[in-house]
């Protein structure tokens, strides 16, 4: 972590002036990842295969004659801006000149499937009438439960915000403070039944578990963090969908310097003697003194880096881990509206966990499946032509594997048909005959067409095995001048997470590169233990 003198002092310096820097991948990981290293004077060069920024999080668009329909891929809100915000203001820009975040009235409709209905917000009177609504005992617990975690969050963020290179790390004097309130061997639904005693109101606060894609049953407790910042920050919608980020994120790294190649696949990371000299690309090598890989973790190590080259992350060690689930997407652009439904509903299985048991299993389709749905236009007209909205839903499925799914033609259409059942199900009447444009997309798709490593959306698996040091590290550690951004590092999967953690390798690049006796005052001065600017 590096304090606010240190930074301005780098800054000014230009401390990366004559040094070459290649990003992989034009995600938010890379995008972030090429702001702050231009700002620092470095030559960047930013690579991405697809025609358009954004990775996971681009836009699917359909021209239809009605007009012109745009959804988010992937992510479709953003939690706790005050990440973006902070590396826009690093690099001498204000966010809100070219990014409007509006923050929702109510996060979200959660839909048990055989009742209740909820709205809730981040509004706690409110909250608690909605909660009650389940069990009025459960509802008197809630603020003691963001008491709780706003502790929580307060010591966790600290680790979050520095990168895990060994074991020692884990006994550093901000760790030792955040363990005792992790509960590493409990479950966030076992944490939560703490204060809920109703399985309902334990998944109101802990299906979020999904942004990671995994269980609430299985799910490490430190995650009941994540309801805790949508009832404490609030979320917020993209104007223009999370694509429109992307595209002002773009803007931004050019107006520092950066080269931005689309349509630019990268088919190798060069390296002699151990180290990156820079990345093989259709018009040859290309010379770097850095290589920050932004693609999918298991995908690039196993198509950008031979075998043979990697000591730690093998193939046979990257097949061996454990994965997210991955997701069968609708983009569905309708005509008319949905006036009733909320921006977000989060509709939920009577038998929720037989249905994430059948996802992580992965062998079958979960007839019992939960969705969820993003209703943009009632926030967003202008993703849809007049008289038109968008539907996206999202239904979790298992992830690529030897003997799972095998999603042939009449898989897809079997899984389409289950949805729109869903969909009826969740209060998404008559949906079906309204539909003007519509796009799937499969775990395959996400694999061949996306670059996702078994089509595993949300990457790594979130399990205490695949966390902090025993994730890959932003210093990748098996090939020198490899810095990685992305869900498949430390700290993880998530816009706000993945932009921390394209800060977190920035910074080591900087430590890295720059001139002996610069990078000797930033290493003393880092010791000290201050945060990062704007923190």
């Amino acid at each position: 972590m590096e304090n606010d003198a240190t930074v301005k002092a780098l800054t000014k310096s230009g401390s990366l002036h004559n040094r070459r820097v290649a990003i992989v991948g034009g995600g938010p990981g890379g995008l972030a990842s090429a702001m702050l290293l231009a700002h620092e004077g470095a030559d960047v060069t930013l690579y991405e295969r697809h025609g358009q920024l954004g990775g996971r999080s681009s836009a699917v668009e359909g021209n239809t004659e009605a007009g012109a329909f745009r959804f988010d891929t992937g992510p479709t809100f953003f939690l706790y801006p005050q990440i973006l915000r902070n590396i826009f203001t690093r690099c001498g820009l204000r966010m809100e000149d070219t990014i409007t975040l509006k923050k929702l009235n109510e996060n979200y409709d959660l839909v048990f499937e055989n009742g209740p209905s909820l709205r809730l917000t981040s509004d706690i009177d409110v909250l608690e009438r909605e909660i009650a609504r389940i069990d009025a005992q459960d509802a008197g617990k809630i603020r003691e439960f963001i008491a709780d975690n706003r502790s929580k969050f307060r010591n966790f963020i600290p680790v979050l915000q520095r990168p895990f290179n060994t074991v020692l790390d884990l006994l550093r004097p901000d760790m030792l403070r955040a363990f005792p309130k992790l509960r590493p061997l409990s479950s966030v639904d076992r944490d939560l039944s703490r204060y809920f005693r109703d399985p309902r109101t334990r998944l109101a606060f802990s299906f979020q578990s999904k942004y990671l894609g995994m269980s609430p049953y299985r799910c490490p407790s430190l995650f009941t963090i994540l309801s805790f910042m949508e009832h404490e920050y609030g979320i917020y919608h993209p104007v223009g969908g999370t694509m429109a980020v992307m595209e002002a994120m773009g803007q931004a790294a050019k107006q520092l310097g950066v080269t931005i190649r689309l349509n630019a696949p990268v088919h190798e990371i060069m390296t002699r003697k151990g180290r990156a000299t820079g990345v093989l690309t259709d018009q040859g090598p290309e010379r770097a003194d850095a290589v920050v890989i932004n693609a999918d973790f298991g995908r690039a190590m196993t198509k950008l880096v031979p075998d043979r080259k990697r000591r730690r992350w093998k193939n046979k060690s990257i097949e061996r881990k454990k994965y997210s689930c991955s997701t069968f997407m609708m983009y569905l652009g309708i005509e008319g509206s949905v006036p009733d439904k909320g921006h977000h509903t989060i509709f939920l299985s009577e038998s929720y966990d037989r249905n994430f048991a059948e996802i992580e299993a992965g062998e079958m389709l979960s007839d019992e499946a939960s969705l969820y749905i993003q209703n943009a236009c009632i926030t967003d007209p202008e993703q849809a032509p007049a008289g038109h909205s968008t539907l996206y839903v999202l239904m979790p499925v298992g992830h690529l594997r030897d003997g799972g799914v095998d999603w042939t033609d009449e898989t897809r259409a079997q899984a389409r048909r289950l949805v729109m059942a869903r969909l009826e199900k969740a209060g998404f009447a008559n949906i079906e005959e309204r539909i003007r444009f519509e796009k799937i997309l499969t775990p395959t798709d996400w694999e061949e067409s996306y670059d996702v490593h078994k089509g595993a959306v949300f990457n790594l698996a979130h399990n205490l095995g695949q966390m902090l040091h025993r994730r890959p590290h932003n210093r990748f550690e098996d090939i020198r001048g490899v810095y990685l951004a992305g869900g498949g590092t430390h700290p993880g999967s998530g816009l706000p997470v993945i932009f921390e953690g394209a800060r977190i390798s920035s910074d080591l690049v900087i430590r890295d590169l720059a001139p002996r006796r610069r990078s000797t005052f930033f290493n003393r001065r880092s010791r000290k233990g201050a945060t990062h600017v704007g923190s």
